[in-house]
């Protein structure tokens, strides 16, 4: 007698054909540079508009730079813009926060800076006590001002209005002056043997003085900053206590964190690897 047809089954495999594509696309592009989508289309046996629709996920994740005809490598000079990152990967950004958070106890003092995922962990601390938050993100501050009594200071500085980063000498110089329990930082990409990574300069100076004022570093950063190269270094691993992620990093990145002590969290479970 005829078995009934598993459909959850036929689901696994054809998520794992996909993602196994949507890895092989990936690894042409950076062998190659840029690959058209007739190209790759006729390289995988699917349509041109199943390939574009692969193109835009991976340019979502930040895998690769979707381009006019094909794929190509992620810019090492310019980053997503801000509203397609305040979409993307969004319960991924949610999981890393509420953990992030739950590591943060009340009554202490908190550095937060740019980017989305440390504001993912800015929404989780609602329901804390007593927090001091220091901050360069106008939002942040003006979500946490909103919905909590906490100490807010927000540094001085200039604000780029795409994103409600505050930059510049005064930011760094009023950073300078906060000594901190936790500082809560995001970054743009991690390569392989450590570096921590980012696009722009002045973002890059303000992150660097919270890390040196902060008595606890937590990096917060989805999975898509794996294969991300800007090539703007922050600092590098040994400088974090805790990374907190949604998925295991690559060998290499494990490796070193193991090297050097670094706690590593993932948000699927809340437990140490």
């Amino acid at each position: 007698m005829s078995r009934p047809l598993d459909r959850r089954s036929d689901d696994r495999i054809e998520a794992s054909g996909v993602e196994g594509r949507r890895s092989a696309i990936v690894a042409a592009v950076r062998q190659r540079g840029f690959v058209t989508i007739e190209t790759l289309a006729a390289q995988f046996g699917v349509t041109v508009q199943t390939i574009r629709r692969d193109l835009n996920e991976l340019s979502a994740e930040g895998r690769l730079e979707r381009y006019r005809g094909g794929g190509g490598l992620p810019s090492s000079v310019e980053n997503i813009d801000y509203a397609d990152r305040r979409v993307t990967l969004l319960p991924e950004k949610t999981r890393i926060g509420r953990l992030a958070a739950s590591r943060i106890p009340s009554h202490c003092s908190v550095f937060i800076n740019i980017g989305t995922t440390p504001e993912a962990v800015a929404r989780e601390l609602v329901r804390h006590d007593d927090l001091s938050i220091i901050t360069n993100n106008l939002n942040v501050a003006l979500s946490l001002g909103e919905a909590t009594e906490f100490r807010i200071v927000v540094a001085g500085g200039t604000v780029r209005n795409r994103d409600g980063a505050v930059l510049g000498q005064l930011t760094c110089d009023t950073l300078s002056q906060f000594r901190v329990d936790v500082a809560v930082i995001g970054i743009s990409g991690i390569d392989a043997d450590g570096a921590l990574l980012d696009y722009d300069y002045e973002e890059v100076r303000a992150t660097q003085t919270i890390m040196a004022r902060a008595r606890k570093t937590f990096l917060v950063a989805d999975h898509t900053k794996f294969t991300r190269r800007p090539m703007v270094q922050v600092g590098r691993l040994d400088q974090i206590d805790t990374f907190f992620t949604d998925r295991m990093p690559p060998p290499a990145i494990v490796a070193s964190m193991e090297r050097q002590g670094v706690t590593l969290l993932v948000a699927d479970d809340g437990r140490e690897p």
